[in-house]
């Protein structure tokens, strides 16, 4: 057998090195942060949720040095509308982190000395209050109230209020907006909450604490029918897939510039467009709702999507036709009602969606071609490249049940395809 030589080894350091010096996201991605993430099981919606997630942020390391005296900002998933059913399901069965969950988030904030919990998401309803929005989900509203001391409520889907947008820039090398004008109350918080759902997502494969920070981003500088120049002042009809997914267009001139104006393949652009999202604002914990959830894709039903009004209509087109460039996927999963019986939690976005990945049954180190990113980039590949936090399995502390034992097998959205 050959004997190593020292001049071996260091030729070996010495192409390792190169290789790092060459793909500077390689170097990223084995120095990402790690962090430890805790799973619990809990099979219903009622007290036994507050005794989990107090386990849960227990096996963490506690909350009080993290938010005591603090203003905690929790971000909802609230995405879509309010009375959508999948089985007959009420949506926070499905499709929304469950007001059981949202309710225990805070009270345990409250009990750890936060100041002040302020519950945020920028929903579908105009200019509707959050408070009467998920009262038409008919939701308790006066419970999440009173969960703590000081609980307040804003629709950020505007500017509400404000005087100005709050900006938040890409750190590093951005590749596809330099940064983003959000709803100031991103910006005057200590603490960043996701609090997401265990689910797919139908371009990225997942959507869980990372992914829901997409719905930071107000209507009115990246909706369908944003204005030119400047912030529409009222929330137009129009969502965020034209800019976001398909970059069919840019943000007003007063926001930050988009750098890569030439891709509109959905599966390459959200993949980076999350995470450079989430290092400009970061999550300090992330929550994730599995105790009942959904397969397939976050809207309730089959069939294609609406297409997106992104381009004008020729006048010698017929009615009805589609419009230039307008983003038809084809085909859609039909989404199914699951019963994971399972609560998620981290402090670092990355690692949690990794193992809430891996509870799913797919392989967060999966690439493109592969369950669940058959049809896209590897969201948590690129959060990894940027730094933000490790997606290895092998260098994350999983504490509570193990994923093992945890583990709820998915579907990938496009296994669920009919053929």
């Amino acid at each position: 057998m050959k004997q190593s030589t020292r001049r071996d080894f260091l030729g070996a350091a010495g192409l390792t090195a190169g290789a790092f010096l060459a793909h500077p996201a390689l170097l990223r991605a084995a120095t990402a942060p790690t962090s430890r993430v805790a799973i619990g099981l809990c099979p219903e919606y009622d007290h036994r949720v507050t005794d989990a997630l107090t386990t849960i942020f227990d096996q963490l390391g506690g909350l009080d040095k993290l938010v005591r005296n603090k203003t905690v900002a929790i971000k909802l998933n609230l995405t879509g509308g309010p009375t959508q059913q999948l089985n007959g399901l009420p949506v926070e069965m499905t499709t929304w982190a469950h007001p059981v969950v949202i309710g225990a988030t805070i009270a345990l904030m409250g009990k750890a000395g936060a100041k002040r919990v302020r519950l945020l998401e920028s929903h579908t309803a105009g200019t509707d209050s959050l408070e009467s929005f998920m009262g038409s989900a008919n939701w308790n509203v006066q419970q999440l109230a009173t969960a703590a001391r000081v609980v307040e409520f804003e629709n950020t889907n505007y500017l509400a209020g404000h005087k100005e947008y709050a900006r938040f820039m890409v750190p590093g090398s951005p590749m596809m907006y330099a940064g983003y004008d959000v709803n100031p109350s991103y910006r005057d918080c200590d603490v960043m909450v996701s609090l997401a759902k265990l689910k797919n997502h139908r371009v990225t494969g997942i959507t869980l604490s990372m992914k829901n920070m997409f719905g930071i981003l107000p209507t009115t500088i990246y909706g369908t029918n944003a204005p030119v120049d400047e912030p529409s002042v009222a929330i137009l009809p129009g969502n965020r897939a034209t800019m976001g997914h398909m970059g069919m267009r840019v943000p007003p001139k007063s926001a930050p510039a988009a750098i890569d104006v030439t891709s509109k393949e959905p599966g390459y652009r959200m993949p980076r467009v999350v995470p450079e999202l989430v290092a400009a604002r970061p999550i300090h914990i992330a929550i994730i709702d599995g105790i009942y959830s959904m397969e397939g894709g976050e809207l309730p039903s089959g069939g294609p999507r609406p297409q997106q009004p992104n381009a004008a209509a020729r006048p010698d087109q017929p009615a009805g036709a589609p419009r230039p460039g307008a983003f038809n996927p084809g085909p859609q999963p039909v989404s199914k009602a699951l019963h994971p019986g399972v609560l998620i939690a981290g402090f670092n976005p990355v690692c949690t969606d990794a193992v809430a990945t891996a509870v799913m049954g797919f392989d967060p180190m999966a690439d493109r071609g592969q369950p669940p990113f058959e049809t896209a980039d590897s969201m948590l590949r690129y959060a990894e490249e940027l730094g933000l936090g490790t997606r290895d399995l092998s260098r994350i502390e999983v504490v509570g049940t193990p994923i093992a034992k945890a583990r709820y097998p998915y579907h990938s959205p496009k296994q669920l395809i009919p053929a």
